[in-house]
């Protein structure tokens, strides 16, 4: 099998481009610089050159708030981006993965968002994700859109690492404590993207690690493993206001994985456990 991965210098990308390969897998990464997804001809021209059975469409806007002043750019990536990769993948016959997000929905809920529960996007962000899975359902006849959360690994910018940096510096931080979801360590994601990519088994997914904590708690946790002693204080999203509003409810449940008999991700303590004992 091999796969096509864009956004190769991102988070997941980089994961996946890293991938152990062998065993009949193949996997080539375009980052940013090699792959402008803007750019129709590019795409059809990536597809051609690397014939992939399955492309894996990591590559998007991810600046949450800075697309709430700047929505073209983010409608520019994730929605016209997304289409250019769809027709892409059509023409050249390759499946298409699309990494979507919880930001499709209000995070009103309270209860785990299941995959075909209506959409609310309340961000620009949200709003281009979801105009790229609307994009890539009518675009493409083989398509998996897999919607993920809070996510984090070794490579990027990401929240533990941030975590991280500040316990070594502080003795004590304040972390919001009333936004409910699931971290999603990028390890535990690229393995079942790969496996997801293996099947037919067509539709919406949602993948995250199992589990549910707030930031607050993820934060205890990821002190604990590092074994930081560092004082976190709960506070609420309203002392931490931002352009873009936080879902206060991500949660999300993994019922077309349980249906579809593939395997599930690992409760999210034992993934920040594997991440912390990885080698950096």
């Amino acid at each position: 099998m091999k796969v096509l991965v864009t956004g190769a210098n991102g988070q997941l990308g980089r994961e996946l481009t890293l991938w152990k390969q062998g065993s009949g897998l193949e996997i080539v990464g375009m980052s940013r610089e090699q792959l402008d997804i803007t750019s129709l001809e590019q795409c059809r021209a990536a597809a051609t050159a690397t014939k992939p059975d399955v492309i894996i469409h990591c590559a998007a806007y991810t600046a949450v708030d800075l697309a709430e002043s700047d929505p073209d750019g983010a409608y520019q990536v994730n929605a016209a981006g997304t289409r250019n990769i769809a027709i892409a993948a059509r023409e050249a016959g390759a499946k298409l993965i699309y990494v979507s997000t919880d930001y499709v929905f209000d995070g009103k809920g309270s209860t785990p968002y299941q995959e075909y529960d209506a959409t609310n996007p309340l961000t620009v962000y949200g709003k281009s994700k979801l105009a790229g899975e609307q994009l890539v359902q009518s675009l493409h006849d083989r398509w998996f859109i897999v919607r993920t959360s809070w996510v984090y690994g070794q490579h990027g910018a990401n929240f533990v690492k941030t975590m991280l940096k500040l316990g070594a510096e502080r003795d004590s931080l304040s972390v919001v404590n009333d936004q409910y979801g699931s971290p999603t360590y990028t390890k535990d994601l690229a393995a079942f993207l790969l496996e997801l990519a293996g099947t037919e088994a067509y539709g919406i997914y949602h993948a995250s690690n199992s589990g549910i904590c707030t930031w607050y708690e993820f934060a205890q946790a990821i002190f604990e493993e590092a074994g930081l002693q560092v004082q976190v204080n709960p506070c609420t999203t309203e002392e931490f206001p931002r352009p873009a509003p936080r879902p206060g409810y991500s949660v999300m449940d993994h019922g077309a994985i349980r249906v579809n008999g593939l395997n599930d991700l690992p409760e999210w303590r034992d993934a920040l456990k594997a991440f912390m004992n990885e080698p950096k």
